[in-house]
């Protein structure tokens, strides 16, 4: 008896697009003598456990099993634990996340809502009863203590369990204490809402309060028996929530951090070491301007230490700021027309790189993940690489040697190296010390069997970076119809030098399409200026992917009478973009979880870019689906769209893809919407995952006329 083989569609939805089983989160102890991390047992199991690698013997070992912890039994989440993993687009289980002492001796972490604590060296696994689901416990640096959010209450408990305490706790329903605000998790990649101090006496600890924002109702329709959700969701141009910092001691003892905060509203960072004071980073609401205050923990003073402006916006980076071990500022800031890393007054990094994250800082240097910058002489050949380099005032040296895309965890004098590349599945994991290599860590990921055939190119006068895909078995002469693949905008760059980046475009070229997959301006990685060129005008998006086509079509088979477009999310209103203004172009689109109404999107990200609406309303409409007047000429020829969206989208609500199919409808033009009952806008259910994919072929084979 022979099985059929089971289709890539249900294989990529089943591993969660290859990534189940691939080790994650890694934390080095200081002493260099052992690596945690998270891992599943198989490409298939979404249950994390908590792992660690012996650097003495090379040995690895379970330090925490999800299966064991809870007996069996499914894990029950809170609705606060529900939101937490949207923000970060968690779509595994088992243990998700953990944090440490500064020892690396210990590691805490939330199993279905409670709280348990894992002694590494030893390998064993205590619980701590808590009063309520718990969320985020950090033990303190020493070890003795672990702190935690239960019900919006921060709270402390020793590592027996025989005594703990609430430290701050809410006024009222709408505050919480310890936690990320909404635009705090989901712009500002701050996901925490405490830190300890590196003496374990006192914390810092973020208190929000979203009574000011607007309440929103999401509703399910597939089950009109459950009542709607009441969310809290800051829409531009309204109010945000209301955040405030307190420096409190084991005893709940409050001291208010003092900032201008009228100026300065958004607590973008903390940072808090053995190096200096606390440290934090303050934003305008126009994010046009950021100070970076050092705090006094015992009368919350702060004092400026360095201020930047930039007449477009400033952006926010992973590991800055933070101090050096001899106490400077260490930020990346856009200066001279390039992104650089400077510690103290002093930039270490000129147009050769474009600083993307600071990964570690020691006393000899600092670690960094950097692309080619708009100085580098790379001639094309660094198209979405990004490399792990040691920065110091000597100059740089790169330690990551292979084309593709790297990032690494440092301590100890131990690095681990995480490298994708093009020509090998999935990610490898080298650990190496003293820049030598001694151990790897085992990926479990699912092999995908397909590999891309992708070349890496640039389009257009502005060399717009490009992925060209083509089917496995091409002949290399006959023109092919072109699926464009894009996201298109900030935060998500597509064109990368990585081998399961490009999965599915592979497996939608291999469907007979030549798909073609383009970085244009707003997209990060190559300057400041490339990304800051959509200010106050999003669909400079747009031309850059219609320059892109019309030049790869000069140099490859590609037919022009054949064109569509498909994205989810910023890529879903590129998509619907293109085939309300550039019909002579597209020919049909899939718009997946489009914003096609700004007006209805977040502040932080919708006014970093547009600006406030109430002083910019030209920006928004001329970015808006809904309101395009081509929705209503009927010069233009009609292409099919179709509007595809999750009806428990938390981020990019359902409204969007309501609002847009009533004008399509008003105006006359054709589209279909296909709702996904109950779906977020991650769309993790396998099921769904894996129909999505097949309904998008056959949508774009019915609108392009194709066999």
């Amino acid at each position: 008896m022979t099985t059929e083989p089971v289709s890539f569609p249900r294989r990529h939805a089943r591993t969660q697009r290859f990534t189940l089983g691939a080790p994650r989160a890694f934390t080095v102890a200081p002493d260099g003598s052992r690596v945690a991390y998270l891992r599943s047992s198989s490409g298939t199991d979404r249950a994390n456990k908590l792992w660690v690698l012996d650097l003495s013997d090379g040995g690895e070992r379970v330090a925490a099993d999800p299966f064991a912890l809870l007996g069996g039994a499914d894990e029950t989440l809170s609705p606060e634990e529900r939101a937490r993993r949207e923000r970060s687009r968690e779509g595994s289980a088992g243990i998700v996340g953990y944090a440490t002492d500064s020892a690396v001796e210990l590691a805490a972490f939330a199993l279905s809502g409670r709280l348990f604590v894992a002694e590494l060296r030893a390998g064993t696994v205590n619980e701590i009863a808590t009063p309520g689901p718990v969320i985020d416990p950090r033990p303190s640096p020493d070890g003795r203590l672990v702190a935690y959010v239960a019900d919006g209450a921060l709270c402390l408990a020793d590592l027996t369990g025989e005594w703990a305490r609430t430290l701050a706790e809410p006024e009222s329903e709408t505050v919480t204490y310890g936690l990320a605000e909404f635009i705090a998790a989901e712009e500002m990649a701050r996901s925490r809402g405490f830190w300890w101090s590196p003496e374990s006496d006192r914390l810092l600890v973020a208190r929000a309060d979203d009574a000011p924002v607007d309440r929103w109702w999401i509703a399910d329709p597939a089950h009109p028996e459950r009542e709607p959700q009441r969310v809290a969701y800051p829409v531009a141009g309204t109010l945000n929530a209301e955040v405030r910092l307190f420096v409190l001691t084991l005893e709940g003892v409050r001291t208010e951090v003092v900032w201008d905060r009228a100026r300065y509203p958004y607590l973008a960072r903390v940072h808090w070491s053995a190096a200096g004071a606390p440290l934090i980073l303050v934003q305008s609401r126009d994010q046009r301007g950021q100070l970076f205050l050092a705090v006094d923990p015992d009368t919350g003073a702060t004092r400026m230490v360095h201020a930047e402006e930039d007449p477009h916006w400033l952006d926010l980076f992973p590991g800055v700021p933070c101090w050096s071990p001899s106490g400077q500022l260490v930020r990346i800031s856009d200066e001279g027309g390039a992104r650089v890393l400077a510690v103290g007054e002093r930039p270490l990094t000129g147009g050769q790189l474009h600083v993307r994250a600071v990964l570690d800082v020691s006393a000899d240097d600092v670690l960094v993940s950097a692309s080619a910058g708009p100085g580098a002489d790379a001639g094309g050949n660094e198209i979405g690489e990004v490399h792990v380099y040691r920065v110091n005032e000597l100059g740089l040296e790169r330690v990551s040697q292979e084309s593709g895309v790297h990032s690494a965890v440092r301590a100890g004098g131990v690095t681990v190296l995480v490298s994708a590349v093009p020509d090998r599945p999935g990610a490898q994991v080298q650990v190496l010390r003293d820049g030598k290599p001694v151990a790897t860590v085992a990926s479990y990921a699912e092999d995908p069997g397909l590999s891309p055939r992708m070349t890496l190119t640039e389009g257009g006068a502005r060399r717009i970076p490009c992925a060209l895909l083509m089917p496995t078995d091409y002949d290399g002469v006959t023109p092919l119809p072109v699926l464009m693949d894009p996201y298109g905008g900030p935060h998500g760059p597509r064109v990368v030098a990585a081998h399961n980046a490009h999965l599915t475009s592979q497996w939608f070229a291999d469907q007979g399409f030549a798909v073609v997959v383009a970085d244009g301006r707003g997209t990060p990685g190559r300057s400041p200026a490339w990304e800051k060129a959509i200010d106050g005008d999003l669909t400079l998006s747009l031309d850059d992917q219609v320059d892109a086509l019309l030049d790869l079509a000069k140099r490859h088979p590609l037919d022009l009478s054949r064109v569509a477009i498909r994205g989810w999310s910023y890529g879903g209103w590129l998509a619907g973009l293109a085939v309300l203004r550039r019909p002579d172009i597209f020919h049909a689109g899939i718009a997946g979880a489009p914003v096609t109404d700004w007006r209805l999107y977040d502040t932080h990200y919708t006014e970093r870019y547009l600006g406030d609406p109430a002083t910019a309303p030209e920006a928004y409409a001329n970015s808006s689906l809904v309101t395009d007047a081509g929705l209503s000429s009927p010069a233009e020829p009609h292409r099919p769209l179709m509007v595809v969206h999750g009806t428990a989208d938390d981020n990019v609500v359902f409204a969007h893809a309501l609002r847009l199919s009533s004008a399509l409808l008003a105006a006359g033009r054709p589209h279909e919407v296909l709702p996904l009952s109950g779906v977020t806008h991650m769309t993790p259910q396998e099921q769904v995952a894996e129909n999505l994919l097949l309904l998008q072929v056959d949508f774009l084979k019915r609108a392009l006329r194709l066999a």
